[in-house]
């Protein structure tokens, strides 16, 4: 006994088994499809998202490599240190301790910078931070002048700024910051780790262009 291949719909029509067996295959091959043009947008977008990730990278590393080279003789000197496109300098060579006023020695190496800086800055669109940082022993009893070391960490950064204002950058182009010891670059154990973070740091960080950089110029009439 032949067993029939069809199937008799509620109109008693019969309604051949291979239609629907096709139907169906028609139905998981376009889901099929709706998936893989999504597993090809994804990779695509994955793929576009790593090359602007190198892109990012490699133009971060030009900076860093720039930035070097125009602060080639410092460098060199041992008078400043570079750490991820950071320039540090020893706070002993910029201030007595507990101090804010500038050594001379320290005001003759930021009017070095100042050059090489202000080319750097206008040139990428940047602006320059400058960083106090101070080790974590709490300020000398009898200090009149500061309270605790984040006052301290924050006279010294200014006290470059305005320096560096005084020798040419324009003031458009630095603003300071001040850390106290919530970061100090190495752990404080002994007088020569604290050394290292008594520090200022020169960082370029990105600039947001002004709405009036957008503004289009009002008509003359």
């Amino acid at each position: 006994m032949e067993h029939s291949q069809d199937i008799v719909d509620e109109s008693g029509h019969e309604t051949p088994v291979w239609a629907i067996f096709g139907d169906l295959m028609a139905g998981l091959v376009g889901v099929f499809v709706l998936l893989l043009v999504w597993a090809l947008g994804f990779q695509l977008e994955l793929a576009q998202s790593l090359e602007q990730e190198v892109a990012k990278r490699q133009e971060e590393e030009r900076r860093r490599m720039e930035l070097e080279a125009a602060l080639a003789d410092p460098l060199a000197q041992g008078r400043i240190t570079m750490r991820d496109g950071r320039i540090g300098i020893s706070g002993n060579l910029l201030f007595a301790l507990n101090s804010d006023q500038l050594q001379p020695e320290g005001k003759t190496l930021l009017k070095t910078l100042v050059g090489p800086l202000r080319v750097y800055l206008s040139e990428h669109h940047q602006l320059l931070m400058v960083s106090g940082f101070t080790d974590d022993l709490p300020i000398q009893e009898g200090n009149l002048h500061f309270s605790d070391n984040w006052e301290l960490s924050a006279q010294r950064a200014l006290t470059v700024t305005r320096t560096l204002i005084d020798e040419g950058l324009p003031p458009s182009l630095v603003f300071a910051a001040a850390f106290g010891d919530q970061q100090p670059s190495v752990p404080n154990k002994d007088a020569a780790s604290r050394s290292q973070n008594r520090r200022v740091e020169l960082a370029p960080v990105p600039r947001q262009a002004s709405d009036s950089e957008f503004e289009e110029p009002t008509p003359q009439e």
